[in-house]
């Protein structure tokens, strides 16, 4: 299992309904993106990071390892920002307005990335696809989704296995041997992972499998209070981000 996964099912807060921790991260990362950048990046961003390190127990590197990947497309986004293509100025030149805006979409992304993140660490794939079909998703697409998680750690799992035995036929010892292995490991975890899944559908229909997975959701129930924590700590950052906005402009 991917790490974030790992964390997600050890999480404090596994018990709770996702609907709730659904609320809380989506509505921050909808807060960060419709608030003004300044200071509402800023503040959501503390504010989840203060929920994900204290109340939701994530590890301080489980949270920087994870986030250090949307982090690093958040400033590939903002870049081109900084430059304008043609003009008086010439082919490529930076662009008058270019820091303001690279700054502001960096606020904006990474503080609706860690709402996101939020959501992640604390609600594991499989306590959220089952309950998807009592919203009214069709349960075809639930089952599709539910093989394709599983298909997903398949094909990791065929890789992890792969490189560890290339590794120890000293298959990364030089360049020209690590594209060698490169490529072997694409074709062998290619097909490896289609036999696997092959045989995951075979155990399927020996189970009698008539197009619907039934699995065991575990019951949880809404937390009123947690709702309202949720409402007011979103009312706040918005009251908050508009207030300071005021006496800045």
């Amino acid at each position: 299992m991917l790490p974030i996964d790992v964390a997600a099912h050890g999480s404090r807060w596994r018990g709770r309904h996702p609907l709730e921790k659904a609320l809380l991260g989506i509505g921050l990362t909808v807060t960060a993106v419709c608030l003004p950048p300044w200071p509402g990046g800023p503040l959501v961003a503390a504010a989840t990071l203060a929920v994900l390190l204290g109340p939701a127990g994530v590890a301080g590197r489980q949270l920087w390892r994870a986030f250090r990947i949307p982090l690093g497309f958040c400033f590939t986004g903002a870049l081109p920002l900084l430059f304008a293509v043609g003009g008086p100025a010439g082919p490529v030149s930076l662009a008058p307005d270019g820091p303001r805006l690279a700054a502001e979409l960096l606020l904006r992304t990474s503080a609706a990335s860690l709402g996101l993140l939020l959501f992640a660490f604390t609600t594991p794939v499989s306590d959220v696809l089952p309950r998807l079909v009592r919203a009214g998703v069709p349960a075809p697409v639930v089952d599709v989704a539910l093989v394709m998680y599983r298909i997903g750690f398949l094909l990791l799992d065929s890789m992890a296995q792969v490189r560890r035995a290339q590794a120890a036929r000293l298959g990364h010892t030089g360049r020209a041997a690590l594209w060698r292995s490169l490529a072997g490991l694409a074709a062998t975890s290619f097909v490896r992972a289609f036999d696997r899944a092959a045989k995951l559908q075979a155990g399927l229909a020996g189970r009698g499998y008539d197009g619907a997975l039934r699995v065991l959701v575990p019951e949880a129930a809404l937390s009123w209070r947690f709702l309202t924590a949720t409402a007011g700590l979103l009312a706040a950052l918005i009251t908050l981000t508009l207030t300071l906005k005021g006496l800045y402009s």
